[in-house]
Parts: C-alpha cells; structure tokens; sequence
C-alpha cells in the first residue's frame, strides 16, 4: 500500500529550542494513525511542517511522494484545526458552498460534494438549518464535511472528539472509520487516549519532539503480567513471601503489585499467600493500556 505521509529526520529549531528532532514516521493510504504526545512534545509542529505553514530546519516530510511545501501535494489533505469557529447564520449548506468557492469547486460538482458529505458525516436532513441550531457533536462533523469537501485523500483531524459528550464522540468516530474505509488515510491528533485505542490501526507517542513508541493498539494490550495482590491485615512479611515470584512495583494500601516472573504465576502467588496464613481477599492480573504506556514513556514511571 502506498504512504499517503512520510517523514525522516525531521527536525525544526526555533532560536535555541528543538521542536523536533529526527522524527521519522509513515502513514499509509487507507490507515488511521494515532499521534499522541503531551503538551509541548512537537505534535502542533509536525502539522504545520505537513501544512505548508512552517519548513523544517533539517530532513524532509512528503505527501503522497510529494514534498509537503508542493501545492499540488497539499490539495490531497483536508484539516480540522482543534479550535474554529464557523459562521453562525450560516445553514451547513451554506458553509460548505462557501468553502468550496474557496477551493475552486466547480458549481455542479460543488452541489454534489456538499449533498455527500453533508450524507457521509449524518447531516444530510439538516443541511438547511443554521448552524446556531446546531449541537458541539454536529459542529464538529460538519467541521469533518469541510475537511473532507474536495475528497481529499489525507484528513488531519486535531483533536477532533474533545468537549464531546459520548455520543457525540461515537458520532466522530463513525466519520472516521468510514474514511478508512473508503482509502483515506486519517492522521488523527487527540488526547483521548481510549478513542485512538478505539479507532486506530497504529500509534506513535513523540516526545520533546522524538517518537519515543510506535506500535499497534493491540501490541499495547498485551498482558504485562502484572499482578495486583490484596491481601487482609498486610504486613512487611507478605512482601517478603511475594519477591521469589517477580518485582514488586508498588505497594498501596492493602495491595501490592507484582511484575511476574513468569506467566501463570497467580496460581503461585494464591497458594503461598494462603498457606502462610493470610486471607487473600483479590488477585487480580492487569492488562496494559494506551495510557498505561503513555505515562510510562512520558514521566519514566510505572504508575
């Protein structure tokens, strides 16, 4: 499959701080790539390099095998910035009319693109009703429909799920898989760490402008075999009687958590605990998560 982006080595300096540094990563065509990244990390500047808006200072980053300042490389992508503002007495329809103008749409042409995605993203029965009377989950698809009004085969969605309630997220996320389906790549930037588990096929975690992970939701979700040991009345003793099993990683409360040593050391760790005479109360295995991983990478801890 083709790569819709790539960069290597991509690194940007303002004045005496690196934004970015060597970063290097691809995204294909028809995939849903994640690009998480605490504040400050380099994500916002990654955007703005595939933009056009800001040239790096070293490496390179490309569209569709196109340097990402080439103008016939920028009209494949279509972006949702994290904060915009839409013109109120506006219909929907309207809107989109109005940004396809900008994009130099063709009228007939213009009329069917609004008429499909207006469709694409739920809003096809309220295309005539003005934006006012829109809710921040309609909004924020009818944000989707601009970016996706001149069929794009890149979208760049920042932060496209924030201040939605549940079902407006579900809304969002529908949008996105139906670009996937469709072959468009979709580079999504968000903070929502259980909606890139979700939604999508490969995540990169950059910090202080590198990638510090690269990898599969489901690479992610394999058991760490950790095991979180409660046991009652807990004393010095019970760590003592849990050391031949793995690391002790932390100890709170009545709960001790093991990195196991081996896998199907629950067994184990059940019949020693009993045996010396304490009442085991939980035993629970744990299973790693996106955010697990995150705050591991990005505060060097295991909590």
């Amino acid at each position: 499959m083709d790569l819709a982006l790539e960069t290597r080595d991509l690194s940007r300096r303002y004045r005496d701080a690196w934004a970015l540094r060597d970063l290097s990563l691809s995204v294909r065509e028809g995939e849903v790539f994640g690009f998480l990244g605490p504040n400050g990390a380099g994500k916002t500047t990654v955007v703005k390099v595939l933009l056009g808006l800001v040239a790096p200072t070293q490496g390179t980053a490309r569209l569709f095998g196109r340097p990402a300042q080439d103008r016939r490389a920028r009209r494949e992508v279509g972006y949702l910035p994290e904060l915009f503002r839409f013109h109120e007495w506006m219909t929907g329809a309207e809107l989109l009319d109005f940004h396809g103008r900008l994009m130099g749409i063709s009228g007939a042409d213009r009329r069917n693109r609004i008429e499909h995605v207006l469709t694409q993203v739920g809003l096809g029965e309220r295309g005539r009703d003005r934006i006012a009377t829109y809710s921040r989950g309609m909004t924020q698809r009818l944000g989707l429909a601009q970016a996706m009004l001149a069929r794009p085969r890149l979208v760049i969605p920042d932060d496209p799920t924030s201040a939605l309630d549940p079902l407006g997220r579900r809304e969002v996320r529908d949008v996105i898989r139906d670009l996937r389906s469709s072959g468009c790549a979709v580079f999504l930037n968000s903070h929502l760490l259980t909606e890139v588990e979700m939604v999508c096929d490969r995540v990169a975690i950059v910090d202080r402008g590198r990638v510090t992970w690269e990898g599969t939701p489901r690479e992610v979700a394999t058991p760490r075999m950790e095991i979180d040991v409660t046991v009652e009345e807990i004393d010095d003793r019970v760590a003592t009687l849990l050391a031949p099993f793995g690391t002790i990683v932390q100890i709170q409360g009545a709960t001790i958590r093991v990195r196991a040593g081996e896998v199907g050391a629950s067994g184990k760790i059940a019949a020693a605990i009993v045996s010396a005479g304490y009442v085991l109360t939980a035993l629970e295995p744990r299973r790693s998560t996106l955010e697990d991983l995150f705050v591991r990478l990005v505060t060097g801890s295991d909590r």
